[in-house]
């Protein structure tokens, strides 16, 4: 049980696209060796979700035994020096948790230490669809993904996964908690959704936090999502 959390996006272009893409398997033994990470994913990037994914971003999960630990890495850690080295951009959010709920891959390693205070907010969906629901699942993503846009007080949303079609996740930036709850309980698409996935039992594994973002630096599309989230403070 861990109480840092921070979430790294990464963008690539041309031949470093390949490169990453190798990544993805030959990564993982440096980053089971990284100090003080506790747990951690791999993932692929895009916009919403979609079956179409984004082959040049990809994202890093972490959580972390203390913030040292979480700075060692990203200060100097090889693995993390090489990312860098080769990505056209690289974004990463420090955060910790208000509130968590479910499982990832059988644990929940996220430890709520901090309360809401008002300010920005970054929510972490993920589920493991069952097979036989699917069909359902991806029937509501196409008005979902259409409602997001110009969604206020949503200033950063990435689809992010481990694979394809059956284990998805979403991340997501808000102004405020109330803009947050707003679209999850008040917009018609996302509330039917919800509804559904509760009572036909949509998923095998899910999992649901909130986080009070710390603290970011890079950029992610030539912005810098938790500045443009503050500002509106």
């Amino acid at each position: 049980m861990c109480s840092l959390t921070s979430l790294t996006l990464m963008r690539f272009t041309g031949a470093a696209r390949i490169w990453m893409m190798t990544q993805m398997a030959f990564a993982r033994p440096a980053l089971r060796r990284i100090p003080g990470l506790r747990f951690w994913k791999l993932l692929g990037v895009g916009d919403g979700f979609s079956l179409r994914p984004d082959l040049g971003a990809y994202g890093l999960l972490a959580v972390w035994a203390s913030s040292e630990c979480a700075d060692a890495f990203f200060d100097g850690a090889p693995v993390m020096r090489r990312f860098r080295r080769h990505a056209d951009e690289v974004w990463t959010v420090r955060m910790v948790v208000i509130q968590s709920r479910g499982a990832w891959s059988g644990i929940n390693p996220f430890r709520p230490v901090a309360s809401p205070d008002g300010g920005p907010l970054c929510v972490l969906t993920r589920a493991t669809i069952r097979w036989r629901r699917l069909a359902a699942f991806w029937s509501h993503v196409p008005d979902i993904n259409r409602t997001l846009v110009g969604v206020p007080g949503l200033v950063l949303s990435v689809g992010i996964g481990e694979a394809p079609v059956a284990r998805q996740a979403t991340f997501s930036l808000w102004r405020s908690d109330a803009d947050m709850r707003a679209f999850a309980y008040r917009q018609p698409a996302h509330a039917e959704a919800i509804r559904c996935a509760r009572n036909e039992s949509w998923y095998a594994e899910d999992l649901f936090v909130r986080f009070k973002p710390l603290s970011a630096e890079g950029t992610w599309r030539s912005d810098e999502p938790l500045a443009r989230a503050r500002d509106a403070e």
